[in-house]
């Protein structure tokens, strides 16, 4: 009740003050820059990108033919352990970075942080930096404001377009797709797809930003569990930063390192710059709080302090908390089992995964008996079983398969021995198999071998059982 009150407390201060982050320059926000870049070309060009399979494209999600074309494999709902196996890969993932970095998938690689990085990018180029954009806010309404801010929105509507018509594209044929949007051909679940995106993304990067990080995002709500004293993240060096008689500004007298320490002041002038650049408005010298998403950029603002000041970086850094306050011994113990714990979970989900994906096959084959009745007994004596041969084709091309029973005398076996199946379909063939009674009381069953045309290594052999009785 006391977390949600406070989670209450900040929104509503939000509301009053909205945050505008102030730029800063340093390593972890080129660091951003670049993977911002990359996570953009990524998610904007695959869908365009050619590659050498069935598709003609790197990635497509088929719901239509429900299959999924990734790179040069493909994956079938029968292959549901596979895209399980992926699942937990991605979860155990999260959990090693959370446990060991603490929330630095949230700083560097989340889409709300991406787009939200993006948006104020946009912002800022058109508004002018924070202190402008703060008074442009505070303005009255005037020609120039109009066209400021709706030049800026235009921009965002424009990205929130193009982000959700990508997102579509991943799910059909992307040219053929792009085309149809706007010939106006195209099925009115890719519009309204479109639409709820556009409008999603718009809300989320343009105005919703740190809201999402302190009410609707999961992650924000348990990280406090999975963070020990040993996982490295943002902290504030209290005990340089305050000193014996806490922060001062720097007078003339209190320039250097050793007037500083002689007079018992920190290092933290109490510029609030490191506040300032936050994306989530997080004074980070309060200690760890659920709004951090660990993005280093009070690291780079202050460097730049620090700088100034000639004084040493590292007053605010990436480090563990036990290397600033020693921790308990069963904590530190607990903590170790923890990491041990989660980067076991991560090996043994890729080893699950990466074994799921080897025994791949191109089909499967199930055969079932006909069981009304389960034997019938011919003219001559001899004894019948009936079989139902279900093939799924799980590659990319139609494909012939070959059908042969093994450990039969000739003329036993009734039925096609060959069948031509499309790409993701699934066909049924009946087949037979009649043996005389002093052969079928010994027969207890038989091997029936799948062999596909353009790739016999990968050949099938299925034992079916023979009742005689």
């Amino acid at each position: 009740m006391q977390a949600e009150a406070t989670i209450s407390r900040l929104a509503a201060k939000r509301k009053v003050i909205p945050i505008v982050p102030y730029s800063v320059k340093g390593r972890y926000r080129t660091l951003k820059s670049i993977i911002l870049n990359i996570a953009f070309a990524v998610y904007f060009l695959l869908p365009w990108l050619p590659w050498p399979n069935q598709v003609g494209q790197a990635l497509l999600f088929d719901i239509g033919n429900r299959r999924f074309h990734i790179f040069n494999l493909i994956l079938y709902p029968q292959d549901l352990m596979v895209l399980v196996g992926i699942l937990v890969v991605a979860a155990s993932l999260l959990f090693v970075s959370a446990a060991m970095f603490g929330r630095v998938f949230c700083g560097f690689f989340c889409f709300q942080t991406l787009w939200t990085d993006a948006f104020l990018f946009i912002e800022k180029w058109i508004q002018g930096e924070a202190p402008a954009r703060k008074r442009l806010q505070q303005a009255p309404w005037s020609p120039r404001k109009a066209i400021l801010l709706g030049s800026t929105h235009a921009l965002w509507l424009m990205l929130s377009f193009a982000t959700a018509l990508t997102f579509t594209l991943y799910f059909a044929e992307a040219g053929t797709l792009f085309r149809q949007v706007f010939a106006g051909e195209a099925a009115a679940a890719a519009y309204i797809t479109i639409a709820v995106l556009t409008a999603t993304t718009y809300v989320a990067a343009g105005f919703a930003r740190e809201d999402v990080c302190f009410v609707a995002c999961p992650y924000g709500k348990f990280q406090g569990v999975m963070q020990d004293p040993a996982t490295v993240t943002v902290i504030y060096d209290w005990v340089r930063g305050e000193g014996r008689r806490g922060r001062k500004a720097p007078t003339a007298e209190l320039k250097t390192v050793e007037s500083r320490r002689q007079q018992g002041f920190g290092d933290c002038i109490d510029c609030n710059y490191c506040v300032n650049v936050c994306p989530t408005g997080v004074d980070i010298r309060k200690g760890f709080q659920i709004g951090c998403i660990s993005c280093g950029l009070c690291v780079d603002a202050c460097n730049q302090i620090m700088d100034r000041l000639k004084l040493p970086h590292g007053l605010i850094r990436f480090d563990r908390d036990e290397n600033i306050q020693e921790p308990d011994v069963r904590m530190k113990r607990l903590a170790r089992a923890k990491r041990f714990g989660y980067v076991g979970l991560l090996i043994a989900s890729i080893a699950f995964t990466w074994h799921s994906i080897s025994t791949l096959t191109p089909f499967t084959a199930i055969v079932q008996q006909q069981r009304q009745p389960l034997v019938i007994q011919l003219a001559d004596g001899s004894l019948r079983n009936r079989y139902e041969l279900r093939i799924t084709n799980k590659s990319g091309n139609t494909e012939t398969y070959y059908i042969k029973a093994h450990g039969l005398p000739a003329g036993s076996f009734k039925g096609n021995s060959e069948i031509t199946i499309p790409a993701g379909k699934s066909y049924a063939i009946r087949f037979s198999v009649s043996l005389p009674p002093t052969l079928a009381t010994s027969t207890s069953s038989f091997i029936l071998s799948i062999t596909p045309q353009t790739q016999p290594d990968a050949a099938e052999n299925v034992t079916v059982s023979y009742v005689a009785q």
